[in-house]
């Protein structure tokens, strides 16, 4: 069969089972057959040697040329028996044509004749030798008579036996018929789970993993439906806005005016940009999740430095001291680039509302069963009430003076829940402003 044709498990299984019916009973008529051969031998040795025994009272010899013992035409097909006196005269024989050995061997012994093979049994009395014999052929044909009664049974049940296996082969793979069933006869919209009832146990985990699959896509497909009409709603404000801006820069005047109306569509533009930007990135993390990529091996402090890095620019521009307050060694099991995303939104948000020359302070710390990593800034903080609604999408602050996209901590959250992250948010102790810490599980510590 070509490598890329596939095989049929139920007619595998059916060959398998019907060449091994087919096995065992030709071993069972094998069995059979030396069974009987064996019980045979012992049998008809068991006679022979009884029939020497019969004989051990002895003929009388009869004078030379007497042929008062000879038996001729009186042959018995099964036994030959002959009695041999002291001086090597032959007393008796069951047969002329059948002449055994004189020089019998006392006990069993097995001599070639007529192309055939004989079975012998002497014994030695004071004044003669008394042989007994049988042609092994008998031996082998009543074996076999007695295997073929024996085996006869078998061979009937076997295609019964056969019809059996058919029946039990195709009834335990009905699961599986219907289970391909339901997948061939549903939409292509319908990812509702399949239906696990009356499946066997070596089916269930397959079709359990199959709806955990079909879940997966489901969640995915439900965010990007969300996805698409967030960003549909959310682009049409500045879209609508940068055209009226530049509606505005058409109609200037003056310079001066041409100059105000050029700055504000630029900062409409950078905005856009922005939202755009943080768009994609939360379409990308959620896409991570519903695939569930593999993880790997994390150091958390170099992450954070490259995070660093990246807002530096920003929060020079506002003179805010941004750095790492602590840092232990730790590692966690996770997607580095996606935490990367992760303290750089944290980063970011802290510089946008923080006060010029404020201060930001990023830390990491081991702590008991979690890796705790936070960001404090010197800002105005979140109301209590708001807190929990900041993590949805493009939620912004009443009265806040930046404006933002309203992406930031929703994708926090997302790369949190991808990591299986506890995320809280608090008072800054430190710096007056709002504390954001993120509790990596115990299992990712390095």
């Amino acid at each position: 069969m070509p490598p890329d044709q596939p095989h049929s498990l139920s007619r595998r299984l059916l060959w398998l089972l019907l060449g091994a019916v087919v096995l065992v009973a030709c071993a069972e008529v094998f069995v059979a057959y030396r069974a009987a051969l064996s019980e045979a031998d012992e049998i008809f040795d068991y006679h022979m040697q009884q029939m020497a025994i019969a004989l051990r009272p002895g003929l009388a010899v009869p004078p030379p040329g007497d042929a008062r013992g000879r038996k001729n035409g009186e042959e018995n097909s099964d036994f030959l028996i002959q009695i041999w006196a002291a001086d090597g005269a032959r007393v008796f024989e069951s047969a002329d044509s059948d002449e055994l050995p004189q020089l019998a061997v006392i006990g069993f012994s097995n001599f070639e004749a007529r192309g055939t093979t004989f079975r012998v049994f002497s014994i030695q009395t004071s004044t003669q030798i008394i042989q007994v014999a049988q042609d092994l052929a008998v031996r082998r044909g009543i074996a076999g008579k007695l295997a073929l009664r024996t085996a006869a049974p078998v061979a009937l049940m076997a295609p019964i036996l056969m019809l059996l296996v058919l029946w039990v082969v195709n009834k335990s793979f009905r699961p599986l018929a219907r289970v391909r069933r339901q997948v061939a006869e549903r939409q292509a919209s319908d990812l509702s789970p399949v239906n696990e009832a009356g499946l066997p146990a070596e089916i269930t985990p397959l079709v359990r993993e199959l709806n955990l699959l079909l879940q997966r896509v489901k969640e995915a497909f439900e965010a990007q439906q969300h996805f698409v009409a967030d960003a549909a709603h959310e682009l049409r404000s500045p879209l609508a806005a940068l055209k009226l801006q530049v509606q505005g820069l058409r109609r200037a005047s003056d310079e001066s005016t041409r100059a105000l109306a050029v700055a504000r569509l630029s900062s409409g533009i950078d905005r856009t940009t922005h939202l755009v930007e943080q768009l994609l990135v939360l379409a990308r993390q959620e896409a991570s999740t519903a695939a569930g990529e593999k993880s790997e091996r994390v150091r958390l402090a170099d992450v954070c430095r490259l995070a660093l890095e990246d807002t530096l620019a920003a929060a020079k521009e506002k003179s805010i001291d941004l750095g790492i307050a602590h840092a232990d060694d730790v590692s966690i099991d996770g997607h580095r680039e996606a935490i990367r995303i992760l303290v750089r939104n944290l980063l970011d948000n802290a510089i946008k509302y923080s006060p010029a020359r404020g201060r930001v302070d990023l830390e990491l710390r081991a702590a008991e069963g979690a890796v705790e990593l936070t960001v404090d800034d010197g800002g105005p903080g979140i109301p209590l009430a708001q807190r929990e609604r900041v993590l949805d999408r493009f939620f912004r602050l009443d009265g806040a003076q930046t404006k933002g996209s309203g992406l930031g901590l929703a994708i926090v959250k997302a790369i949190a829940g991808q990591h299986r992250a506890e995320l809280r948010l608090g008072d800054s102790p430190r710096l007056g402003g709002l504390r954001v810490t993120v509790r990596f599980p115990a299992e990712g510590r390095g």
